[in-house]
């Protein structure tokens, strides 16, 4: 149950359709995946009315999960990835994950927060 869960908060997000469409911040995340080398098992993406406000996503890995919500009125951007490092050491992929969402929403501001997990 070792892990890596990794928080980031994005301010100062250009708006863009990856805010506020569904199908864009998904293709996004699912390519995201599994350019840094995680296995998506399942997703789930939310848009909440009116139009154009902000989603919540969530990706569920064989090593754990990433979530997204977006704030496009705020310009705003949480991230949240975690993974277990149960049959392999997965905190590069997941170092990579976390670069590549903050690199397409281009925050002028990055909080990140890192926290090893499973360590009783």
């Amino acid at each position: 149950m070792q892990g890596l869960h990794l928080c980031s908060d994005l301010r100062g997000c250009a708006p863009q359709a990856l805010m506020t469409e569904p199908a864009a911040l998904r293709g996004l995340c699912v390519q995201a995946v599994a350019a840094a080398g995680l296995q998506a098992v399942a997703e789930c993406f939310h848009a909440f009315e009116p139009s154009g406000s902000g989603i919540t996503g969530v990706v569920l890995l064989a090593e754990s999960h990433l979530a997204i919500h977006t704030w496009p009125e705020q310009q705003a951007v949480t991230l949240d990835v975690y993974v277990c490092n149960y049959s392999a050491d997965n905190r590069a992929k997941a170092q990579a994950l976390l670069a590549a969402l903050q690199a397409a929403f281009a925050p002028q501001q990055v909080k990140v927060q890192a926290v090893e997990r499973g360590s009783l």
